[in-house]
């Protein structure tokens, strides 16, 4: 009976009501009005089909009013989990008691067909089975109408994935080491040299598990088969063999992550 972004199982309980799915509450609503004209619901075989069809469907409109508010208070209240059936049918539940007055009281307005207050109860168990059926059915159409939950966007691989020569391109960059002004690419495919700075190179690789270990080395975590301690310092052992160096200024961060 409401509509809300998001997964179409799970709703927000804070979500608002929406006049689409008041519009299409109301329309269901006013079917089942119809229907109920058809078969002379309540007694009111007796009376002309239009004044009885107008009676019966404003009848039904307030039974939508009552499941429309009924659904958005448990849905504040956090009942059903957030699970939209669930919540469907303790609201159906919730209603159930006013629109029992409703459907009896109407009777009063039939011609011969006032019901009796003794027949209060005999009411109850029809008009239970009546909301229940309605406000799954018209939950069930709200949650065929929403549209799907758009796709996560995948996140913009590292920018500097892009300065790959095609021959490397594809495979896992496993270290990017200076050479002067070239930086040595070393990776699942190979190595090759690009002009660029290793600062700039290091800004670009953001998006990458990896770090720089030394003035001249950037390395990838998952690059990394083997790492030693000896007279101070560290050597990692990478997957293509290339050993390198970690220098005093970043052996605590490496330290600290547990690279070392």
């Amino acid at each position: 009976m409401r509509q809300t972004d998001g997964d179409a199982v799970r709703a927000s309980p804070t979500a608002k009501l929406t006049w689409a799915s008041a519009r299409r509450t109301l329309l269901i609503a006013g079917l089942v009005g119809v229907f109920l004209s058809f078969v002379g619901a309540f007694g009111s075989g007796g009376m002309p089909f239009l004044p009885r069809t107008l009676f019966m469907v404003a009848i039904a409109w307030i039974g939508a009013g009552l499941g429309m508010i009924a659904f958005r208070t448990v849905g504040r209240l956090g009942w059903g989990g957030g699970r939209r059936l669930v919540q469907a049918a303790i609201a159906a539940a919730l209603m159930t008691p006013p629109m029992t007055l409703v459907v009896w009281g109407s009777t009063q307005f039939v011609p011969h067909g006032a019901a009796a207050l003794a027949q209060l109860p005999g009411y109850l168990g029809v008009t239970f089975v009546m909301c229940q059926s309605m406000t799954l059915f018209a939950v069930f159409m709200s949650l065929r109408a929403e549209p799907p939950a758009p796709a996560a966007a995948s996140p913009a691989p590292p920018r500097f994935l892009e300065r790959l020569p095609l021959k490397l391109r594809g495979g896992e960059l496993w270290a990017v080491e200076s050479e002067d002004h070239y930086l040595r690419l070393h990776t699942s495919k190979g190595q090759d040299l690009i002009l660029l700075r290793l600062a700039d190179a290091v800004a670009e690789l953001d998006g990458i598990e990896g770090m720089q270990v030394h003035r001249s080395w950037w390395v990838a975590r998952g690059a990394i088969e083997d790492a030693r301690r000896g007279d101070g310092r560290a050597t990692l052992t990478l997957k293509d063999g290339s050993e390198v160096p970690v220098s005093r200024t970043y052996a605590k961060a490496l330290r600290e992550k547990g690279w070392i």
